[in-house]
């Protein structure tokens, strides 16, 4: 097949797909990070989108949709940048690619666009961490996963969930998140990255 990875620079979901002998390219408006330049094309996806592609899997920027950045939706909404970021999710969700899946986090898009096809954490795929993942689906399966751990021997079992940390807000409110949550605070990059485990069971169950 030839896939198109959307918005990746980090290459983990493309190389899940080349090791399967699939042409599949990561495409991002910044260089890749990954080894691969030469499955990289450093361009707008939107500019590419038409080019025949088999299947695209895509994780469109969140910064102005998920729900963790609710206190600044007012000022996104008055200045045009929630809509933009609303724009382009749907560019992609309605590109003219037979398969097609679109990676979030919790946001604004379940209600404005519909409810994900399926809610995954990387826990579920062998990562202890705990990030909860939307997928919203066009003529792909959803991932399968195992809720019964070490079952056979699957690797495709859940396991912990991970360190959690608690800290106190200004107003002497209790917060509690992930510890790797707390630790990437304000890298972006890092945070967005797909886990291995998610990536791979793209890579195994959609190609």
């Amino acid at each position: 097949m030839k896939v198109l990875i959307a918005c990746e620079e980090s290459q983990s979901v493309t190389k899940e797909f080349r090791k399967r002998g699939h042409k599949a390219y990561s495409c991002d408006i910044i260089d890749c990070s990954g080894d691969k330049p030469e499955w990289h094309i450093k361009d707008d996806v939107l500019k590419i989108i038409n080019n025949e592609w088999d299947m695209m899997i895509a994780f469109p920027p969140c910064t102005h949709l998920a729900v963790s950045g609710a206190a600044w939706f007012e000022e996104k909404r008055k200045d045009g940048r929630q809509q933009e970021g609303i724009d382009f999710f749907m560019d992609i969700i309605n590109a003219p690619i037979e398969k097609i899946a679109v990676e979030n986090p919790v946001g604004i898009m379940s209600s404005i666009y519909r409810e994900p096809d399926q809610i995954i954490q990387p826990y579920y795929f062998g990562d202890e961490f705990q990030k909860t993942t939307c997928l919203w689906l066009k003529n792909m399966p959803k991932l399968w996963h195992n809720d019964k751990p070490n079952l056979l021997g699957d690797p495709v079992t859940h396991v912990d969930k991970g360190e959690f940390v608690e800290w106190q807000t200004k107003e002497g409110k209790t917060k509690r998140c992930s510890k790797w949550y707390l630790d990437t605070w304000g890298d972006g990059k890092t945070r967005s990255k797909t886990f291995p485990g998610i990536a791979k069971a793209m890579g195994e169950q959609w190609s």
